[in-house]
């Protein structure tokens, strides 16, 4: 095992870590090489003890691992250190493992060739990396998997492919539709955004006006953020791409607080004429005299909620997720999937207002106008048309599963929704689900989900094999 460094922050002893793993596991000798890079955390009093290991399975996808500043700066690993040593990851293209950013893109002289390479950054490369880090790095022990988010989608796909190689499954909000595509999924998330919306504008009515006002500025004019992106009313609409997580409306609803720049901030003073439910009269519509002055602060805080240079295969890959192979390597195409949903409801439209927020929703408007993913935009429009994937599930498997798998199911999930979850887990073996509306699908962060699953499976007895022997 290669060590790269060992330091501590406060409550951890953690390791850095990379070993080599091929771009293409079907030709592992005759492929290019990949850095995957991971790290060893544990409780500084747990440093010398030989701990269980469990490896955390991040959300995304495109989304590296944590980078804890203490035990309690992601809730769940001050748990988790407790009884484990963990592994974090970075996800291959994600990170500090051979990052795939907009250089990289540029390097492919064909948008095909593009397509092709980042056919190789989802579930089935992703845990053929991790067994063979398992294999290779810790002795072949098995190990336990919490996932979160995406990490939960990844944990099934383990289950299919390498049950043999993990004692127990934590998932929280990650449980996917194992027999649906992208339509039946973005037929609930598209709801589930109409509905967050409401309930935003419910608990703060006054934004429907001040949100209505700068999207009509927007739809008025050229109006361009820091990094010289023109600011589309569509762009504006992905600022719901939090709305699932706490505390979303508030976040939202001080991020248009200081939208404007003219005398109090108010709606009235930044000239925008529209009632309180957010409906704009033509006056406020065809006026640029009338048209707000955005302040600087805000437009640097719209590049930052809505930039993906710090992740760009969040984007380029999120429809491409749900598509599943299977043992032939066939299924029908994504062919962008969330933006035919959205065009189905006309309360979504860039001119309705009050104005509906998108979360989690890739767009091809986005590859149009976001600089930091316009190299991508050929090879996503190619890939959206891909019918050969990889097989992320194995519902024979899965039916079959004996890996005891506790989920939390978040009962509102704008992302991962709950009644598509609890379908799923009906036909996976020794599968537990927790529902709770307590969370929202960022619940694993706080101090009370893990430690719920824990319990429970511990408590079932589902963690036998995990503490046999000298982990009593």
């Amino acid at each position: 095992m290669t060590l790269l460094a060992k330091y501590y922050v406060p409550g951890l002893c953690i390791e850095d870590h990379s070993i080599e793993v091929p771009l293409d596991w079907s030709a592992p000798d005759a492929s290019e090489r990949l850095s995957l890079f991971y790290r060893v955390v544990c409780a500084p009093e747990n440093e010398s003890r030989d701990m269980p290991l469990l490896v955390f399975l991040q959300g995304g996808p495109g989304g590296p691992g944590p980078r804890p500043l203490s035990p309690d700066s992601d809730g769940w690993i001050a748990e988790a250190v407790r009884h484990f040593r963990v592994i974090l990851p970075d996800q291959r293209g994600t990170g500090r493992s051979s990052r795939v950013q907009a250089s990289v893109a540029r390097r492919f002289g064909t948008p095909r060739a593009l397509a092709d390479y980042l056919h190789h950054f989802l579930a089935d490369s992703i845990i053929r990396d991790f067994e063979h880090l398992r294999r290779t790095e810790f002795g072949g022990r098995r190990w336990v998997t919490l996932g979160q988010s995406y990490g939960g989608f990844l944990t099934l796909t383990y289950l299919s492919i390498f049950p043999e190689a993990v004692l127990a499954s934590f998932t929280a909000g990650g449980i996917p539709a194992i027999d649906a595509g992208p339509d039946t999924v973005y037929e609930h998330t598209v709801r589930k955004m109409m509905m967050k919306t409401r309930r935003y504008y419910e608990r703060y009515p006054g934004d429907a006006a001040r949100v209505a006002a700068v999207a009509d500025a927007l739809a008025d004019g050229d109006v361009r953020l820091p990094n010289g992106d023109p600011l589309t009313v569509r762009r504006l609409q992905m600022l719901g791409g939090g709305m699932g997580m706490k505390p979303a409306p508030e976040r939202l609803h001080w991020l248009f607080d200081q939208a404007f720049a003219d005398g109090d901030g108010s709606v009235v003073c930044a000239g925008g004429i529209a009632g309180e439910d957010g409906a704009s009269s033509a006056a406020s519509v065809s006026s640029a005299s009338r048209r707000p002055t955005l302040t600087d602060g805000f437009l640097m805080n719209v590049l930052s909620e809505t930039e993906s240079y710090n992740r760009p295969l969040y984007w380029t890959l999120q429809e491409f997720i749900y598509l599943n192979g299977g043992a032939e390597g066939q299924c029908a195409p994504a062919d962008w999937a969330a933006d035919r949903q959205i065009a189905r409801h006309a309360d979504m439209a860039p001119d309705a207002r009050p104005l509906c927020f998108i979360g989690e929703a890739a767009l091809p408007d986005m590859f149009a106008t976001d600089s930091s993913l316009r190299p991508f935009r050929d090879a996503e429009e190619l890939m959206m048309h891909d019918t050969r994937w990889g097989m992320i599930y194995d519902l024979d498997r899965l039916a079959s599963n004996e890996v005891p798998l506790q989920a939390a199911v978040y009962h509102d999930d704008m992302y991962v929704p709950s009644e598509l979850s609890l379908a799923s887990l009906e036909h996976i073996g020794a599968s537990h689900a927790w529902v709770t509306n307590e969370f929202e699908h960022d619940g694993i962060h706080g101090d009370s989900v893990f430690p719920r699953l824990y319990n429970e499976a511990l408590d079932r007895g589902d963690l036998r094999a995990v503490f046999a022997d000298r982990y009593c």
